[in-house]
């Protein structure tokens, strides 16, 4: 067993037991509770004062526009996975994460490390799902600020994963 390993032991319960410790029980391995308490917070008031300001500078639309909701899904998956998985971007997630292997086509495979807040961003930024909510939201929220420069920007992401599409459809055709 790692050191680290060794740190993240805990209790039989998986929480430290003590009066008023509502998760007492919930896992015999350590989570990060607290920590993602603190993300979910964040990403909550990012959105609710998103919107308060929106609402106040009369940006809120009462609907957005398929193709906007089309461009923004298509950049929000594709941003999300190279924001989790991209070699390159491996540099943002390090402080965070643990190198496990090559995935190939430029992708890495890596693990979330610590404990706290530390391991709780760790855990969002090797999840592709898990930071498509974080990147939507960036979207959409770029779109009410300024939505010409939130298009140009999601319409990079799209154009890369159209190039993808294309060349995995050649390498399927090719003899």
């Amino acid at each position: 067993m790692t050191a680290e390993a060794a740190s993240e032991q805990v209790p039989p319960g998986g929480a430290r037991r003590g009066p008023g410790n509502l998760v007492a029980g919930h896992s015999d391995r350590h989570r990060p509770l607290a920590a993602y308490g603190g993300l979910i917070a964040a990403f909550n008031a990012a959105v609710a004062l998103g919107l308060l300001a929106a609402v106040r500078s009369g940006r809120l639309p009462a609907r957005l526009d398929a193709r906007d909701l089309a461009l923004y899904g298509i950049a929000t998956a594709k941003l999300s996975r190279v924001l989790t998985r991209s070699r390159v971007t491996s540099a943002v997630r390090a402080p965070f994460t643990r190198f496990q292997d090559d995935a190939g086509g430029g992708e890495v495979n890596e693990q979330a490390r610590g404990t706290g807040l530390r391991r709780a961003v760790g855990e969002l930024l090797v999840c592709p799902h898990c930071i498509a909510q974080w990147v939507a939201v960036a979207f959409v929220g770029g779109h009410l600020a300024s939505p010409r420069i939130a298009r140009a920007v999601a319409s990079l992401f799209v154009v890369v994963w159209v190039a993808e599409q294309a060349s995995a459809m050649q390498r399927r055709l090719a003899p």
